[in-house]
């Protein structure tokens, strides 16, 4: 397929997403500037739940091209599959939880025009917790420790095909191997506008607990874990 010039394709990885998916894709609707969205892509790991429905019938109506895909389970093997079969020239990779701010496609075209090719937004947690507002508080900084993939990420299509993609021997931590390769390229731009992702693991699991073990995920990444180490401990405590 021709690859459309400074055009966006959103890809956003589910895996039973089905109470969050709809409010997604009714924002993304509502607060897109226009005009540089080339599609939406669903990439679906066999959802269990009406998810892929839901997508389907949104699809009907959306002012925007929407495909549902399947692939299989791992967000970084759904977003590969997703951006294989992407138009845009740019890649725009989103969690379903996470909801971008006004005119986020225009403020990502205005990025890459200043060659800015990938980056993110600053994020804030849909949570009043004092911890989680300082965690959000601490996104605005261009440093690749304050990275995380709810706080989405856009980048052309050409520097992903370059790197390779998102690793997919990582179950987790999938997103921090990637913006630590655009890092090391010096490829990174942070837009001061807010995307506002759920605080829904923190509920469920507790603030403190989830933090911590995010933060043994971090340095066992950092003292040589192997994608598998990470995951067994990421699956087993969390």
């Amino acid at each position: 397929m021709p690859i459309v010039s400074n055009s966006i394709s959103i890809v956003i990885p589910v895996l039973n997403e089905a109470l969050n998916i709809s409010r997604l894709l009714v924002h993304l609707n509502e607060k897109s500037a226009g005009g540089h969205i080339s599609e939406i892509i669903v990439v679906d790991g066999h959802s269990q739940d009406n998810t892929a429905a839901l997508v389907k019938e949104f699809s009907k109506t959306s002012s925007i091209a929407i495909q549902l895909i399947y692939s299989e389970t791992g967000r970084a093997k759904q977003m590969n599959t997703g951006a294989k079969a992407s138009i845009g020239s740019v890649l725009y990779f989103l969690h379903a939880d996470s909801l971008p701010p006004q005119n986020f496609d225009s403020l990502i075209i205005s990025e890459i025009k200043k060659q800015h090719l990938a980056g993110c937004f600053k994020m804030r947690f849909d949570s009043n917790h004092w911890w989680l507002a300082l965690v959000s508080w601490a996104t605005r900084f261009n440093w690749s420790i304050c990275r995380g993939g709810d706080q989405s990420l856009f980048i052309t299509k050409g520097v992903f095909d370059e790197i390779g993609g998102f690793d997919q021997e990582y179950i987790i931590y999938e997103d921090q191997m990637l913006t630590n390769q655009l890092y090391k390229r010096k490829q990174f731009v942070v837009i001061q506008h807010w995307i506002v992702t759920s605080a829904r693991l923190y509920e469920k699991k507790g603030v403190w607990r989830v933090q911590y073990l995010f933060l043994m995920i971090y340095l066992k990444k950092w003292l040589g874990g192997s994608a598998d180490e990470i995951y067994t401990y990421y699956k087993k405590h969390i």
